[in-house]
């Protein structure tokens, strides 16, 4: 049996002793732990599988932490973890006390930039590399973004200012799914090759300092050469939109060829200028049945290698309960219609996909939550009623434009808010403990947090149709929780539950921690302790008959999946 050259990588110093075969092999080493791992922990499996090759080259290449590597979102940065001194502890992925599932800088210095969210590493390779050239740092910073990330308009920011800063930018542009850019034929190829080589832009300006220099015609020369070019360069490459940004554009690149990687990388490295890598990888790569199906293996739960099934999504889950009663409802409103940016399968909105694609009533704007807000106020404007479906840490993102473009003038826009309060797996970048102080501070906001699928559904028609203005529903990640007979309730703004007739203590909830005040509440029971407890559903603008109630009670408890600062409890606590 020969012997595992991943036993003997501790460092990214270790992977420069390798050949290029070496590598090859260490990759395959890579994508075993890699299926192992994540069929045990769960985890984002597509993507890490799709980019072994290209994170092993550019460890190759660069020299990390000096030279600083950010990864955008961050799912993908399994590699790099296991290259970077976190092998050992790579069984404890994504587990209490192990490592995280992204990138962190408190986890290790070979983290350059915390990641979890999409479109933020190029503007953090801009900062990162103009702190290093201010300092007299001669690093390089290398941005991977993936073709999804680069939809997103904070990512086109970043292009812009990274391309003037003249700073050691590259930026790796990991394309899993659409072709941006083709090159056509072997001419093509041949002058990208010339285009990217150090000595071409040496060549470039003593061509053009000598030309200009001709008495009488230099300068004309100069700019009928130039237009000749860029001509020639818009028939072969169809106006390569990184060059016309300032980028030095090279590839398409076959991104699990280590050797061709290698290689572009170090001429990419060697122009010290923004350069911009194409690089063409395929999701799910060496693993069959995330080869055929990335999307089920993109964030997968634990799941058996060898007859490759993941646990599929329960479809018992407020997520599913949401996209299809939604459906029903626009069904019989045809002024309904459904926003979502890039989550279609996440948020349960494939089932309104499905029936009104067609009638142009869905829209899928990508990873632009900020335009989404701003689009679905311009809806309202004209008589439309839409409802943007958002994971609860993406929505942060939009905060502005749901102060200034829709609740100013009181558009009547509904904010299906995902995943709200604790999520559990994928660390504190996309825990929904934000939602409720960022928009319950927002004036004449309406905000419904439904215990139960049933109070879901209220939520919706109270949503769409007793309110105007903005209106939020928000609703956890997974199922709801059951609980005894004795706490059912009907769905309501509030409902409150007094079984002992005690008018001292009293517990203050909303949402499906319900379920679990519930458990405590029946405890207190067995312990002759007596309380009530108060269960909200609309917490903003918290019903006056709610706060009545509360005024009886001499102790006041509250819990909440959210941040103190400016949660219900404490906005319960000023009244």
């Amino acid at each position: 049996m020969s012997k595992s050259l991943l036993d003997g990588i501790n460092s990214p110093d270790d992977i420069k002793k390798l050949n290029i075969y070496q590598l090859t092999k260490l990759s395959d080493e890579i994508r075993n732990m890699l299926i192992d791992v994540v069929s045990k922990n769960g985890g984002h499996l597509a993507s890490n599988l799709g980019v072994v090759e290209l994170t092993i080259a550019i460890h190759k290449i660069f020299d990390c932490p000096k030279d600083q590597i950010v990864f955008d979102v961050g799912h993908q940065s399994y590699t790099h973890k296991i290259l970077t001194k976190r092998k050992a502890r790579f069984d404890t992925l994504r587990k209490k006390g192990g490592i995280s599932g992204f990138p962190k800088s408190s986890e290790s210095e070979y983290d350059a930039f915390i990641a979890g969210h999409s479109s933020t590493s190029i503007s953090a390779a801009c900062g990162l590399a103009s702190a290093k050239r201010l300092k007299g740092d001669d690093g390089y910073v290398v941005a991977v973004i993936g073709d999804g990330a680069l939809t997103g308009g904070l990512a086109f920011v970043g292009l812009n200012n990274a391309a003037r800063a003249n700073d050691k930018i590259i930026i790796v542009l990991n394309d899993n799914e659409m072709s941006i850019s083709k090159n056509v034929g072997a001419l093509a190829r041949y002058l990208a090759l010339i285009r990217s080589s150090k000595n071409y832009f040496n060549l470039k300006d003593k061509t053009e300092e000598a030309l200009s220099n001709i008495p009488l015609i230099g300068e004309n020369l100069v700019k009928s050469i130039s237009w000749s070019k860029d001509a020639f360069k818009q028939l072969l490459y169809h106006s390569n939109f990184f060059e016309d940004l300032g980028f030095q554009y090279m590839g398409p690149v076959d991104g699990h060829n280590i050797e061709n990687l290698c290689d572009v990388l170090q001429r990419a490295k060697d122009l010290a200028r923004p350069v911009l890598v194409h690089v063409d990888t395929k999701k799910g790569k060496g693993y069959g049945f995330a080869e055929n199906n990335p999307g089920a293996y993109h964030g997968t739960s634990n799941f058996d290698i060898i007859k490759g099934s993941p646990e599929l999504p329960s479809e018992d889950s407020f997520s599913n309960i949401f996209g299809k009663y939604i459906t029903e409802m626009a069904e019989k409103d045809e002024r309904i219609c459904a926003v979502t940016a890039a989550m279609k399968y996440g948020t349960g909105l494939h089932h309104f996909s499905a029936r009104f694609k067609n009638d142009g009533r869905f829209y899928d704007v990508g990873i632009a939550e900020s335009h989404a807000v701003t689009f679905c106020a311009g809806l309202a404007a004209n008589g439309m009623i839409p409802v943007f479906a958002v994971y609860s840490t993406f929505l942060q993102r939009a905060v502005d434009q749901v102060i200034h473009d829709a609740s100013i003038e009181k558009k009547h826009i509904i904010l299906a808010v995902d995943r709200a309060g604790i999520v559990g797996d994928d660390g504190e970048t996309h825990q929904g403990v934000f939602d409720v102080p960022l928009l319950s501070c927002i004036p004449e906001i309406a905000i419904y947090s439904p215990a139960n699928y049933e109070e879901l559904k209220y939520s919706l028609n109270k949503a769409v149709y007793d309110n105007n203005g903005v209106c939020v529903v928000r609703y956890p990640r997974g199922p709801q929780i059951e609980y005894d007979n004795a706490y059912a309730f009907t769905p309501d703004e509030f409902n409150f539950i007094n079984q002992q007739g005690n008018n001292q203590t009293i517990i203050v909830t909303y949402g499906r921690i319900y379920g679990e005040v519930c458990k405590a509440h029946k405890l207190l029971e067995e312990e002759k302790i007596c309380c009530g407890i108060l269960r909200l559903n609309k917490i903003a603008p918290i019903p006056e008959d709610a706060v009545k109630i509360l005024s009886k009670f001499n102790n006041i408890f509250f819990v909440e999946e959210s941040i103190q600062k400016g949660a219900i409890g404490e906005q319960l606590l000023f009244l």
